[in-house]
């Protein structure tokens, strides 16, 4: 298995810069699992579905490393585990940063909404105020994009711990994997309702066709392992 660099380069590094004028006083990652629930079940439009692919994106990644850990020190896994260990510990970074994700994903939506209240009686501010909607907008649809490639990326490595770790979390690999999946499908719909309102046509080409070989490989692995292990539990 490759050794992942979380630390990449990409067009996200440069939205994570971004510090919205309105911070929330309670960061979403910070409530409890009750209070969280509560927030999305309320008549706020955030946090919405981006925000829940980011939690499933961190909820796949958690279990990934459980089974990681579970597989360390166990009678008949020696041979991986230095892998189960660097598993665990990159399923760990990537939770950190999708629980990032959950809120950044609501601060980009304030970022749209609040450049919808810019003025807009003259030409000059009309003209500031499109411009602000479309790198706004642009800065909307780079954020889950980051958080699908995280999660095909994450399903990777599920799929090798699945299939070289503890046998007894066999099952709990396959939710992880599962988790990943909606994480990545979620986040791509995020994406392209975005691209919808930009004007830049080859911005929006490049994302659609990345979305569509990520929506079609994360598809494509959680078959794969889930047709191996049913496979294995009913004989």
């Amino acid at each position: 298995m490759r050794k992942y660099d979380y630390q990449r380069r990409s067009a996200l590094s440069v939205c994570l810069k971004y510090k919205p004028d309105n911070i929330r006083r309670t960061m979403l990652a910070e409530l409890t699992v009750k209070e969280f629930l509560d927030k999305v079940a309320g008549s706020d439009p955030v946090p919405g579905g981006g925000s829940i692919a980011a939690l499933n994106g961190a909820v796949a990644s958690a279990l990934t490393a459980m089974v990681a850990g579970l597989t360390v020190g166990k009678k008949g896994y020696e041979e991986h585990e230095e892998l189960m260990k660097h598993i665990s510990r990159l399923s760990i970074g990537q939770q950190e940063l999708f629980v990032e994700y959950i809120d950044r994903d609501s601060e980009a939506y304030d970022r749209v909404f609040g450049c919808f209240k810019l003025p807009k009686t003259t030409d000059e501010e009309k003209a500031a105020r499109s411009a602000a909607i479309q790198e706004a907008t642009r800065f909307a649809a780079l954020i889950p994009m980051q958080v699908a490639r995280n999660a095909c990326e994450l399903m990777e490595i599920i799929a090798d711990v699945a299939r070289l770790g503890n046998r007894n979390a066999i099952t709990d690999a396959c939710v992880a994997m599962m988790a990943a999946r909606s994480a990545v499908l979620g986040a791509l719909l995020n994406v392209r309702i975005n691209l919808a309102a930009l004007k830049d046509t080859a911005f929006v080409d490049e994302l659609k066709r990345e979305a569509c070989r990520l929506e079609q490989l994360a598809c494509t692995r959680e078959k794969e392992l889930l047709e191996v292990v049913n496979q294995e539990l009913n004989q």
